[in-house]
C-alpha cells in the first residue's frame, strides 16, 4: 500500500515490565464520575449521570517527557485518573462479563483547558478545544490486569511541586469500571487499543510552566510530568 505523504507514527504506551507496547486506537473519557469533583465543578452527581468525551490518540505522552502548555488558554487545570487499556472489544458489552475485555490499567492525566472548557459550556459547544488538544493525556506504563487483577478499591493521588493536590480512593468513583465499559459499549464499538480515563476525584487545579506533577495509583506506575 502507497500513500501520499507518510503516515503518522502509531501512537502507543509502555507495558510495565515489558518490551512491548501498547497501541492506542481512541482514548475515550468519563465526566464527572466522582461526586465531591462534580460539586466542585458546580453539578449535582445526584441528578446527572457521568457523560463521555473524547481525545485523539496521539495525545498520549509518554512517562516523564516533558509536557509544552498549550497554547490559547491561562487556565490550565490537572485531573488525575485510572485509565482502562481495552484489550478485546465489542458492542452492548453485558456487565458480568466488562472485565474481561480489560488488559490493564494505567494512571494518566486529562490535562483541560478550563478557561475553554467554561467558555464552551456557558455558550453550549463542544469540548474538543478544552480536552482534545495536543499532549493532554500523559500516561503511565500500562500494567496488565492478567498479573495484578482488577482494581476496584485504592488510593489516587497527585501533587503538584511536592504539594497534595488530589487524593480520593477508586472505590468513590460513582461508576465502577465494569459499569464504564458496558456502557460506553452501548455507544461505541470498542476496539483493542482503546484507553477509558475513568473520571477525577475532587482536587482539581491549575498548573503552569516548570511545575512539577507526580501522581499514582495503588499498585500501578508513578506518573511524572513537568510543564514547560
Amino acid at each position: 500500500m502507497s500513500f501520499v505523504i507518510p503516515p503518522s507514527p502509531q501512537p502507543s504506551v509502555e507495558i510495565a515490565g515489558s518490551g512491548e507496547r501498547f497501541p492506542v486506537h481512541r482514548i475515550y473519557c468519563v465526566g464527572r464520575n466522582y461526586a465531591k469533583h462534580a460539586r466542585e465543578m458546580g453539578m449535582d452527581p445526584d441528578r446527572e449521570p457521568p457523560f463521555f468525551f473524547s481525545k485523539p490518540a496521539d495525545a498520549v505522552v509518554a512517562n516523564g517527557t516533558p509536557v509544552p502548555y498549550p497554547p490559547r488558554t491561562s487556565n490550565l487545570h490537572h485531573e488525575l485518573e485510572l485509565v482502562v487499556a481495552i484489550g478485546t472489544g465489542g458492542s452492548d458489552i453485558p456487565l458480568d462479563s466488562a472485565l474481561a475485555h480489560v488488559y490493564g490499567y494505567a494512571v494518566g492525566l486529562d490535562l483541560t483547558r478550563r478557561d475553554q472548557q467554561f467558555a464552551a459550556r456557558d455558550q453550549g459547544r463542544p469540548w474538543d478545544v478544552a480536552k482534545g488538544f495536543d499532549h493532554s493525556a500523559p500516561v503511565s506504563a500500562i500494567r496488565p490486569a492478567a498479573e495484578m487483577g482488577h482494581l476496584e478499591q485504592g488510593a489516587i493521588w497527585l501533587e503538584v511541586n511536592g504539594e497534595p493536590r488530589q487524593r480520593a480512593n477508586l472505590s468513590e468513583m460513582i461508576w465502577s469500571v465494569p459499569e464504564i465499559v458496558a456502557e460506553l459499549s452501548t455507544y461505541f464499538e470498542l476496539r483493542p487499543g482503546d484507553l477509558i480515563f475513568t473520571g477525577t476525584p475532587e482536587g482539581v487545579g491549575p498548573v503552569t510552566r516548570g511545575d512539577s506533577l507526580v501522581g499514582g495509583i495503588d499498585g500501578l506506575e508513578t506518573l511524572r510530568i513537568t510543564i514547560v
